[in-house]
């Protein structure tokens, strides 16, 4: 079975059941389409900042519902973790110089140990990555 793993830029989209990611992740086998630790971390620390800004009673009850939804979300999702493999190959990733948020280094690391495609719709900087599989989910099939 062909694993995926949804990046940061498609999380969203997924959740909020955006087509045609929806979609094209309705047509994968149960147990396929997966997140990473990163993602995980990335999406939940955009929600603790947008929260943190908020001044008005209304903005801050928003951002708490986004951060439970986001915390629902991705516990309906396997989530790939960024171990020990994933942080040499990393570290591997950096000396080459790719010129790649280190995040995204980190997501398409952990993607490389689990021979996972990374599912993303900044197909341009991971496409840098040697080796990686990459797809963009949020563009109709082929």
């Amino acid at each position: 079975m062909k694993l995926y793993a949804l990046d940061t830029s498609v999380i969203g989209l997924a959740f909020a059941e955006a087509e045609p990611v929806t979609t094209r992740i309705r047509a994968q086998p149960h147990g396929a389409v997966q997140t990473t630790a990163v993602t995980l971390e990335e999406s939940l620390s955009g929600w603790y900042t947008f929260l943190r800004k908020a001044k008005q009673p209304s903005v801050v009850e928003r951002a708490y519902a986004e951060l439970v939804g986001t915390v629902t979300n991705f516990s309906k999702l396997p989530i790939l973790p960024y171990n020990q493999l994933a942080i040499a190959r990393y570290e591997g990733l950096l000396r080459l110089k790719l010129n790649v948020r280190k995040d995204d280094l980190r997501i398409a690391a952990v993607a490389l140990v689990h021979n996972a495609t990374v599912v993303t719709a900044n197909v341009r900087d991971f496409t840098r990555v040697p080796g990686l599989q990459v797809e963009d989910w949020t563009q109709p099939a082929a």
